[in-house]
């Protein structure tokens, strides 16, 4: 997927905060909308962050993954069972230390692989595949690459963006909440992330609040998850100018008000979970459902009602 579909796509999907707003007047136009697609498209047709995976036999001895959970010791044969039921692994680092060939299924020779951790203890993890089925793509669970993470950092760290989701995370408890998006945010560092996605990326934004927000690595297969999805190198701002600077104070909050057409309601609000079209003897008129009971309703491509 390019990246301005991704962008589209996150202006237009990510959820919003529990307020009710005022009524603004300049509307932006589905031509509008239409025409801010075709230029993205036109002007950012590949993803701006890279990756540099390297397949199993490309490895070296030394290289490093970080421990996102315990659980790696249901996966992991230790050398000795009494250091494998007394360690715990999360949060440390598992060195590469070579491969052997281990059994011979099929006439396939499968691959083993060795790996130290900081006290010194000897894991094995058996791949059940040979060197050829080793690629790139290939993934031990509960194991971050360390040298995707120091890539990813030195392309990212102390660079500006505009954020384009409004669910933060607080870096004291790590609980999720509401913030303001599509607001310029310094990115201050990446570090390994969790057993889901693989990437913490720390920011500040324009009023310091400081923050973080969970990411996929480059080329991984997850929607709405990678940089482009969750970040813009350029204010998205500029793409809606006929949005007035109440209305777009508005959505920026996740708020709505009476008078905001469609689009507008989709930046703020995000993709409605399911939508009914009702008509009736003024016309056809619109209800969007939202998780939480939320809904907005619709007259004439108008927002008239709403409960957020």
């Amino acid at each position: 997927m390019t990246r301005s579909v991704v962008f589209i796509i996150s202006l237009l999907l990510l959820s919003a905060c529990n307020f009710t707003g005022v009524e603004s007047t300049p509307k932006v136009t589905d031509k509008e909308v239409q025409k801010t697609i075709n230029e993205l498209e036109r002007q950012q047709s590949s993803s701006w962050l890279t990756s540099r995976p390297d397949s199993v036999p490309a490895w070296q001895k030394g290289k490093q993954f970080y421990v996102t959970d315990d659980q790696i010791r249901l996966i992991m044969l230790p050398e000795s069972i009494e250091k494998g039921d007394s360690v715990k692994l999360a949060g440390s680092i598992l060195t590469y230390d070579g491969e052997e060939t281990g059994s011979v299924l099929d006439n396939r020779a499968t691959i083993n692989l060795h790996f130290i951790d900081a006290h010194k203890g000897h894991w094995l993890y058996r791949t059940g595949k040979t060197s050829d089925e080793l690629t790139s793509a290939w993934r031990i669970p509960l194991l971050i690459d360390v040298d995707m993470v120091n890539h990813v950092r030195s392309q990212l760290r102390n660079r500006d963006a505009f954020i384009l989701t409004n669910l933060w995370y607080d870096p004291q408890d790590e609980q999720l909440y509401h913030a303001r998006k599509y607001v310029k945010v310094t990115i201050t560092d990446v570090v390994p992330g969790n057993k889901v996605l693989p990437l913490r990326v720390n920011f500040t934004s324009d009023d310091g609040k400081r923050a973080f927000v969970w990411m996929s690595a480059p080329g991984a297969t997850m929607p709405g998850r990678d940089f482009d999805a969750m970040f813009s190198l350029s204010d998205p701002r500029l793409s809606f100018p006929s949005i007035s600077d109440e209305t777009w104070q508005l959505i920026v909050q996740g708020r709505v008000a009476q008078g905001m057409t469609k689009d507008e309601c989709r930046l703020s609000m995000g993709e409605p979970r399911r939508i009914n079209r009702l008509p009736d003897q003024t016309g056809l008129r619109e209800y969007w459902h939202y998780d939480g009971g939320k809904y907005l309703f619709f007259a004439d491509g108008l927002l008239i009602g709403f409960r957020q």
